[in-house]
């Protein structure tokens, strides 16, 4: 007569092994046992925020749990250093054009990779590595494939926007870094809601360090602050779709009631020397400084009284959630995923995009109302460190590669 179940029938926990598991529990323990082989598909190594995050995260990996790789399909950058530092590895693929004789040959190259490192899941970060990634890496057989749209408005090119519309679909999971992201892809793409990931951009542990006075002193000196003046500070590529020009035009009403304020812009592009001109034409040129790239650590919010965002279109804004960390009052245009990291009235301010008396508007209430200018920036670093901080958001990042590397 056999033995009836219980504990007596059991064989101590430490004499079980793997072999005497069924297949499907032996599978789950070397899965949970074994780091996880991801692969990031990134289209550059240049600053910005979508290339910042997916650095970021692979400093913040536990090696021990996610064994990272790095395909990188366009131009090389100040964060290859980062990368190497951390000993991972980075395979080129270089690609002119998504079609074409050389992008089925680099398609050949990247399956091989795949094949031969045995990753169990590519992420892929931006409109190109989408649609190179995805495709190459279910024809690989990798069993957990992450599409990611990190922007709020659809693409200006039709036949980029139809081929991450093919991407959402040969992905297993599209990651959207805020939820107006997530409802964009579910009514203008046709993306299933059970598809669909929602997972931050997240901070650096750094960038909730505030600086020692002799820190500040230094740092806003370096960036062209007088002593006693009261500082306005965006950090962001001088692009056009940050619109610098209408955070100008603010700036002239607010410089008119408050004579002892600055505007720092702190990143460099392509519209520096129309906005050098703009500043001029205002007459507003002596308070304002173009600070250029200036490193993200030390977090540079801390040298602001107050942070501005004054884009037209945004996925989920980097700056935003730095300068929430620094605790800094935000006055932020009302566009993609910015709502859904600012509450209105109460971390920050949110007007309407190209409107140069409401963006001026909220810069003078927190600039005249220090109390509500400090309740702000309070409330805005509670928030940061509840939602935003490294071990909010990478714990959810991990869950989504366990469950695809499970596949």
């Amino acid at each position: 007569m056999p033995l009836a179940p219980g504990p007596a029938a059991r064989l101590p926990e430490d004499v079980l092994s793997t072999e005497t598991l069924p297949r499907s529990r032996r599978i789950e323990t070397e899965t949970q046992r074994a780091p996880i082989r991801v692969l990031f598909c990134v289209d550059n190594l240049g600053i910005g925020g979508t290339e910042l995050n997916a650095v970021r995260t692979a400093e913040a990996l536990d090696p021990e749990r996610v064994r990272l790789t790095v395909a990188l399909l366009g131009a090389d950058g100040e964060l290859r250093e980062r990368y190497e530092r951390l000993g991972i590895a980075i395979h080129r693929f270089p690609l002119g054009t998504l079609r074409g004789r050389r992008t089925i040959a680099e398609g050949r190259r990247f399956v091989k990779l795949l094949r031969s490192e045995r990753i169990d899941v590519v992420h892929c970060h931006d409109m190109y590595s989408n649609v190179f990634g995805s495709v190459a890496a279910r024809i690989a057989g990798v069993g957990g494939v992450i599409v990611s749209r990190r922007w709020s408005n659809t693409l200006p090119d039709p036949a980029l926007r139809t081929a991450n519309g093919i991407a959402y679909r040969v992905g297993h999971r599209v990651l959207a870094n805020s939820e107006a992201v997530a409802a964009s892809l579910q009514a203008d793409e046709g993306v299933a809601e059970r598809r669909i990931t929602v997972i931050p951009n997240f901070v650096e542990e750094a960038a909730f360090e505030r600086p020692d006075q002799a820190a500040w002193s230094a740092g806003r000196a370096a960036l062209g602050v007088e002593p006693g003046e009261r500082v306005i500070g965006i950090v962001a590529r001088l692009a056009p779709v940050k619109d610098h020009a209408t955070l100008l035009r603010a700036f002239a009403v607010v410089l008119a009631r408050i004579p002892s304020v600055r505007l720092v812009l702190v990143g460099d592009g392509p519209e520096r020397e129309r906005l050098t001109r703009l500043a001029a034409e205002l007459g507003v040129a002596t308070q304002v400084t173009f600070a250029g790239t200036r490193p993200h650590r030390p977090n540079p919010h801390h040298l602001f009284e107050v942070s501005v965002l004054s884009s037209i279109s945004e996925g989920f804004p980097n700056s935003v959630v730095e300068a929430m960390a620094a605790e800094r009052p935000i006055v932020a245009t009302r566009v993609g995923g910015t709502p859904d990291a600012i509450a209105d009235g109460i971390t920050g301010i949110l007007v309407p995009p190209q409107d140069p008396a409401a963006l001026a508007q909220g810069l003078v209430r927190v600039l005249e109302d220090a109390d509500e200018g400090r309740r702000m920036g309070i409330a805005a670093g509670e928030a940061a460190r509840t939602s935003y901080s490294r071990p909010a958001v990478l714990a959810r990042l991990l869950s989504l590669y366990e469950e695809l590397a499970r596949r």
